[in-house]
């Protein structure tokens, strides 16, 4: 057997055996799992100031760092907001975090505002060093001056790249907020790339498209970075680009590559973002986006310029989901979150804008093309509006819950069990609370996580993780 020959069965044999083998049957097995991995969850109090803001699993302790209005290392105030993050190896066995800041409006950029990609916005990202039982050792502002910062994704060659979920811009009318764009310097909706040892040169790569950007996802077999499109109220698409180098090898992500939009082979405009059939399963291709970076004359209206991108894909055949959220990769596949796809349960209430179900679970294997089916909501009690995701070491993704009731942190094991791990204790005055930015510390031994709140927080969560499905 020669080399590539060799290389190509090791890689198809990872993604048949890997994680999720058999979550796609998941649904022809009765729909929802549901286990307690871990115990029933009980109110827990918070070794930071004694405040009960989780239920846990008994054995599991948690503390809340770097809350909106706390201050960073350089003295500047903490931003709200806190959206998608990664986790990275930092020294003597701390983490290194980077997170979002989900700020809209031309509000003032946090941080140096000499720094700031455009001084009247609010988002960008932070940089903290935690202990892996939440003590903050640094903490900064990374990049400022962008917008609606909600995920993104850990690249591997130390980076993160976050993603604004608008095209706000002073060249378009304004949106849902409210916010005045006309007092924007820049054009907004791209991604940017944000080292770990130094703040972010506050470069948009616009050749990734500017649209709604959720997640990113890098494939390290190919340097292609998948994108998820969060567009709430039309439909929303998958996309890659392809930078024009690798970006392990060139050591940072280059502008000037190719961004294309997944389609369903033989089916143009495949509707994806209703209810499926258990195990469903595509062959896909893909179809390049011309001008992924349009410019607008004439300050079209918000719904108009956020659909300029997508509807390219469409015209040329991309699928259509509902929502895409998170993202991420793991051994050969990139999972990504449909927050609104699926069917309307019996006895569910259908969510506003685009999608009527409760979520999907989406794999897409890098290596062989194929789209299939993970999970689908049978309903709102088991699976409610999944946001952002990771994945554990044993293979098990974490989803966020964003609904409209108790939100939980669940799990979705790679034998199509769902599971309760936490519940958000709500916050009064604030329904619209969520868990966001998941991720595995180094080792496994700590899983930090966001609330996304008015007055937002970090925390950290540890404990006996051997015992479960993490």
């Amino acid at each position: 057997m020669d080399r590539r020959r060799f290389i190509t069965s090791v890689v198809a044999a990872a993604g048949v055996a890997g994680p999720f083998a058999g979550v796609a049957c998941a649904g022809a097995q009765g729909g929802a799992k549901p286990v307690r991995a871990y115990g029933p969850l009980r109110p827990v109090r918070d070794l930071r100031d004694d405040k009960v803001r989780l239920h846990l699993p008994d054995g599991f302790k948690y503390r809340s760092f770097s809350p909106a209005g706390d201050r960073f290392g350089d003295g500047s105030a903490v931003p709200g907001r806190h959206d998608g993050m990664a986790a990275f190896a930092g020294p003597k066995g701390s983490a290194v975090l980077v997170r979002n800041h989900e700020v809209n409006g031309p509000v003032g950029a946090f941080g140096d505002k000499g720094r700031a990609y455009d001084p009247m916005a609010g988002g960008g990202t932070s940089t903290l060093q935690v202990t892996r039982y939440g003590e903050v050792i640094r903490s900064g502002p990374s990049l400022s001056g962008t917008m609606m910062n909600c995920s993104g994704g850990p690249m591997s060659w130390g980076a993160w790249v976050t993603c604004e979920e608008t095209v706000n811009g002073p060249d378009v009318g304004d949106d849902f907020s409210g916010g005045d764009n006309s007092k924007l310097t820049r054009r907004h909706g791209y991604i940017f790339e944000v080292p770990l040892d130094r703040p972010a040169a506050a470069r948009p790569i616009k050749s990734a498209g500017r649209f709604p950007h959720e997640s990113a996802a890098f494939d390290p077999s190919t340097g292609a970075i998948y994108l998820t499109e969060d567009n709430f109220g039309f439909p929303s698409g998958f996309y890659r680009y392809i930078p024009p180098k690798h970006p392990a090898v060139a050591g940072r992500l280059l502008d000037g590559g190719r961004l294309q939009m997944l389609a369903v082979k033989g089916a143009e405009r495949k509707d994806l973002s209703g209810g499926q059939e258990p195990g469903a399963s595509y062959a896909t291709t893909w179809v390049d986006i011309d001008d992924p970076d349009p410019r607008f004359t004439g300050t079209p209206s918000n719904d108009e310029a956020v659909q300029a991108v997508g509807r390219q894909g469409r015209a040329a055949g991309a699928a259509i989901f509902s929502r895409l959220e998170g993202a991420v990769y793991h051994q050969g596949t990139v999972y990504f979150v449909s927050t609104q796809g699926g069917a309307t349960a019996s006895g569910d209430t259908p969510p506003d804008g685009f999608g009527k179900g409760r979520g999907q679970v989406w794999a897409y294997e890098t290596w062989s093309g194929r789209l299939k089916l993970a999970y689908e909501s049978p309903r709102s009690e088991v699976l409610d509006l999944p946001d952002n995701v990771t994945v554990s070491r044993r293979g098990t993704l974490v989803l966020c819950e964003d609904g409209d009731g108790a939100n939980y942190l669940r799990g979705l094991s790679r034998a199509g069990e769902i599971f309760d791990f936490c519940r958000l204790e709500p916050i009064p005055g604030d329904a619209g609370a969520e868990f966001a930015g998941s991720t595995f510390g180094p080792g496994g031994h700590t899983l930090y996580v966001n609330i996304q709140a008015e007055h937002g927080m970090s925390i950290a969560i540890w404990g006996p993780w051997e015992k479960g499905l993490f």
